[in-house]
């Protein structure tokens, strides 16, 4: 299953282990029982410090556990976590024994503040590629904090779960037996979702000064790293506030525009990333957001976390999200029946009826793809025609079982409680309200830029766009901006960086003119 390469890369992986990691694994009838056997067998080949062994427990599925030094550390998986979750699996095993890449002593003293027990399972599929940061950001959790568990599931092991728990999209964070967490979400959301559901205990990092800094970058993608990177170059004291290193690039697949490299994607070049700016003198606190600013000369900076840092310079590099509707029922069926990723989701919904709401190039992807699936797909468009490339809207047209609407807009989602059962929309022309029955809504109107923490500061546009000029000057002495946050046109990787490293020069600029 692992082929010779691998392992003697995870030998490599493996060799700073300095304690027993136990894979424990159930008996099972299952027909995959075997696969998994021989994927736990290699993996105990690549350390002698790691060890497989029965727990002699009868399961219906393929499952197994995790023991650290004789004890269950909380970490389990029900299923073969093969695919995109193998990973999740090497990092399960370093994490247990502290090793690997570790969040810093404060992101681990919030893990440890959480109030427990805390039980979770999370529902994946084996080809969703957002289910493994929520698999691996909880599995985390549980490896540090004494009184957590946490259970990967793979929702084909486990259909009579996924029934009855109303599950319609990956992937589903549970928790006794009610959804807490659906679709793409990373360390910082669910560190903050885990708190407001089960709180934490006070902790001396409440108000803990992190520093002072000539310059605070927000953000962690190109435009941030160009931003930290050129700061530091120039001498000045620079500290980086991210949620997640790479930002919206860790979610690109196919990188091809990148002038001199003519193919990446988009978790290496933030690897890549984060290595270049690891050669300066940068500071990075990750898994935290910026709550609020005291703006003054010297801003003061409060974080999530609880703590704060001064800076005399900010450069806003938060990137942009992926847009909702913002109408009646879309936050309560999200999971049930709202979703954002079709290529996740898109399973669920064999042989069902789903609309797709958004005419650019990834609402009509996404419902071409939908259409090998589902019965049916409906595509929703606000304006009188599609925006989308024209061979797509051709393919799209093509097909039998998809359905275009324009000049209509979405107005609300209803549904019995505990899932989706009907679009209501509007016909913009002749004004009448219509419900379309259904069982899906897939969400792809485009981005929105992350803001908000700072729209009653700076000047923004009324797409939420901060407001720069050629320099990357905000309308607030000592606040810039750059990449797609910004009014900046064509939100671009290589422009991203270009005005990452422009509101960088203006800031060092800036100051040295004080």
């Amino acid at each position: 299953m692992i082929d010779a390469q691998m392992l003697t890369q995870l030998q490599s992986v493996f060799e700073k282990l300095t304690n027993t990691v136990e894979l424990v694994y159930s008996l099972s009838t299952h027909p995959k029982q075997n696969e998994l056997l021989n994927l736990l067998t290699q993996l105990e080949s690549t350390s002698l410090n790691i060890k497989i062994s029965s727990s002699k427990e009868q399961t219906s599925a393929p499952s197994f556990f995790i023991n650290y030094n004789g004890r269950k550390n909380g970490i389990s998986f029900v299923g073969i976590p093969s695919g995109h979750e193998f990973t999740s699996l090497v990092l399960a095993i370093l994490h247990s024994d502290n090793q690997g890449k570790l969040p810093d002593p404060g992101i681990i003293n919030r893990i440890k503040q959480l109030k427990g027990p805390i039980e979770l399972k999370t529902y994946i599929a084996l080809s969703c590629e957002t289910c493994p940061e929520v698999v691996q950001s909880l599995n985390l959790m549980a490896a540090v904090h004494s009184n957590f568990t946490h259970q990967m599931i793979d929702g084909e092991m486990a259909q009579d779960d996924i029934k009855a728990l109303k599950i319609q999209g990956v992937p589903s964070v549970i928790a006794k037996g009610k959804l807490i967490s659906s679709g793409k979400s990373n360390l910082a959301t669910l560190l903050t979702t885990l708190e407001k559901q089960y709180g934490a205990e006070k902790t001396t990092q409440q108000n803990q000064n992190l520093g002072q800094y000539d310059v605070v970058i927000a953000g962690g993608g190109p435009a941030g790293a160009a931003s930290a990177i050129y700061s530091a170059r120039k001498g000045l004291k620079t500290a980086l506030i991210a949620e997640k290193m790479g930002g919206q690039v860790q979610d690109t697949k196919g990188i091809e525009n990148l002038i001199s490299v003519t193919y990446t994607e988009g978790p290496a070049l933030a690897n890549q990333l984060v290595k270049h700016m690891a050669e300066y003198d940068i500071k990075i606190f990750e898994h935290r957001r910026i709550k609020s600013i005291e703006n003054k000369t010297l801003k003061n900076l409060h974080l999530d976390s609880g703590e704060f840092l001064n800076t005399k310079a900010l450069i806003v590099a938060t990137g942009a999200q992926w847009r909702t509707l913002g109408i009646e029922g879309e936050k309560q069926y999200t999971g049930q029946g709202v979703g954002y990723c079709p290529h996740c989701d898109g399973p669920y919904y064999k042989g069902q009826d789903v609309a797709v709401i958004g005419g650019g190039n990834s609402g009509v992807e996404a419902a071409i793809d939908l259409s090998g699936i589902v019965k049916s797909v409906t595509l929703f468009e606000f304006a009188s025609e599609l925006k989308a490339d024209k061979v797509l809207i051709d393919k799209l047209k093509s097909l039998d079982n998809a359905k275009i609407l324009t000049n209509v807009q979405t107005t609300g989602i209803i549904g019995d409680g505990s899932k989706v059962t009907h679009l209501k929309y509007t016909d913009r022309q002749t004004k009448t309200t219509q419900q379309l029955p259904l069982n899906g809504v897939f969400v792809q109107i485009g981005l929105m830029p992350n803001s908000q923490f700072i729209k009653d500061i700076v000047k923004t546009n009324s797409f939420g766009e901060i407001i720069v000029d050629n320099k990357g000057r905000t309308n607030v002495n000592g606040i810039y901006a750059a990449g797609d946050v910004t009014t900046v046109p064509f939100k671009q990787i290589i422009i991203a960086m270009g005005e990452g490293a422009k509101a960088a020069l203006t800031a060092f600029e800036d100051q040295m003119l004080l």
